[in-house]
């Protein structure tokens, strides 16, 4: 917001212009923000967006004997 209007002021909008509409989007921002935690809670839009990244659940095709060796061999790739 703050690049925006001082992008505006350098092309020549009024100096009030300017501040109302800086003050306009900063408040907007801030509005929107409480609003957010206010429905999410604090951290929420960080747990939102690490729940879409984590999987549902994890599969392992690797066979049960596997597991169960008495001695385990390092493999080699």
């Amino acid at each position: 917001m703050l690049v925006l209007v001082m992008v505006l002021y350098i092309a020549g909008v009024g100096s009030y212009g300017c501040i109302g509409l800086g003050g306009g989007g900063a408040s907007l921002i801030i509005w929107q923000t409480f609003a957010l935690n206010k429905k999410h809670g604090e951290h929420g839009l960080m747990k939102l967006a690490a729940k879409k990244r984590h999987p549902r659940y994890i599969l392992c095709r690797r066979q049960i004997r596997r597991y169960i060796r008495s001695n385990p061999k390092k493999e080699t790739v």
